[in-house]
């Protein structure tokens, strides 16, 4: 089975689902003192998600989450949940999730397999315990919960566990080109001594890119991930790109995101254009323990149909990123999800969650 970007590629996020991947919050977690309010809030994004496709649950309780979820959901929506049980470390589905590549339409015919890429996932750069996590994929693998989405003869997980990746690095605007940032994937821990032409390589190869775009700007500050590209650029439909900017020349980011800015005002899609342009407000700082955490209304979540944002309690600037969002995806719903809670652990929705594409 051959693997290049002349039969295969990575799709973008809005690409038709066919499921989503949560890794359920439980006492063992740092979640504990506030356990109940992520609990919470995973059942509110469980709600709209099952609404509209599966769901595939990760979780070291399977009857205690499946008991829990068969009172908070309605039958047919429950229907739609697979709670596969092992151990974990953590809930950060993005980045310990699969990575899924699909066969190019003009070449279904040459192979029908659909690609689950399993990265090594090694806690941020070994920041957290992560060896429960590293094998979360796999172990759904074996479960057999993919071969519901994709027949068994179709579906083939490939592993890269020697190449440290997290699907919260990385977006797609599935026509080959793969956006990234070097702070996060040059940061210690990660991939060394590779180069960054080396690792470019890598990426081009592993996940079928043609061409690899680096930003070099805009690492929030809180952000225990070396500065995740779904926390501050989102790539939609139409070449157009949606990112943070900071307005308050007094914030300690501004300068940094000004960069951001200019850099993405450079950038030129394949046919030598500029890119759509759509920023979102930078939500009011918000601290824990005196610690300013990674506030962010780029880490929405694309479902079918619909798109979960993450609100703060911010109102005016909550309704005005919900509505920037819409003017990308104008033809799905745009929902409101209250994140404050999971961004007391420097996440929030997309940081969640992984989706599988049809």
């Amino acid at each position: 089975m051959e693997i290049n970007n002349s039969t295969y590629y990575l799709p973008s996020e809005w690409h038709q689902q066919v499921a989503v991947q949560l890794t359920w919050p439980h006492a063992k977690t740092d979640w504990a003192p506030y356990l109940d309010d992520i609990v919470r809030m995973e059942v509110r994004m469980a709600d709209e998600i099952t609404k509209r496709e599966k769901l595939i649950i990760a979780t070291p309780e399977k009857e205690t989450v499946k008991e829990f979820l068969s009172t908070q959901l309605t039958e047919q929506q429950f229907d739609r949940v697979r709670i596969v049980e092992m151990p974990t470390d953590d809930t950060w589905a993005r980045d310990h999730g699969a990575i899924t590549l699909l066969p190019r339409p003009e070449n279904k015919e040459k192979t029908r397999n659909t690609i689950l890429l399993d990265f090594c996932f090694n806690g941020w750069g070994k920041k957290f315990p992560a060896d429960n996590d590293n094998r979360i994929s796999q172990n759904i693998m074996r479960s057999g919960v993919f071969d519901e989405y994709y027949t068994p003869q179709e579906c083939v997980m490939k592993d890269y566990l020697d190449f440290v990746l997290e699907g919260g690095s990385i977006e797609s605007d599935g026509k080959g080109t793969v956006f990234t940032t070097s702070q996060c994937l040059l940061a210690p821990n990660r991939n060394q001594p590779l180069s960054k032409k080396e690792i470019e390589e890598y990426l081009k190869k592993s996940l079928c890119a043609e061409q690899i775009v680096w930003l070099d700007y805009g690492n929030l500050i809180g952000d225990d991930t070396d500065g995740h590209i779904d926390t501050i650029v989102r790539i939609a439909p139409n070449d157009t790109i949606l990112y943070v900017k900071c307005d308050d020349k007094n914030d300690e980011q501004f300068d940094d995101f000004k960069a951001l800015e200019n850099q993405l005002q450079s950038l030129r899609t394949k046919e030598s254009k500029p890119y759509r342009l759509l920023p979102l407000p930078m939500p009011k700082a918000m601290y824990d323990n005196g610690d300013r955490l990674p506030a962010t209304y780029a880490n929405f979540l694309i479902i079918n149909g619909a798109v979960l944002v993450p609100t703060y309690n911010q109102p005016d600037l909550d309704k005005k990123a919900m509505d920037i969002i819409q003017q990308a995806f104008h033809d799905r719903e745009i929902i409101g999800i209250d994140a404050q809670v999971a961004v007391r652990q420097h996440g929030s929705l997309h940081c969640l969650t992984m989706q599988f594409p049809a």
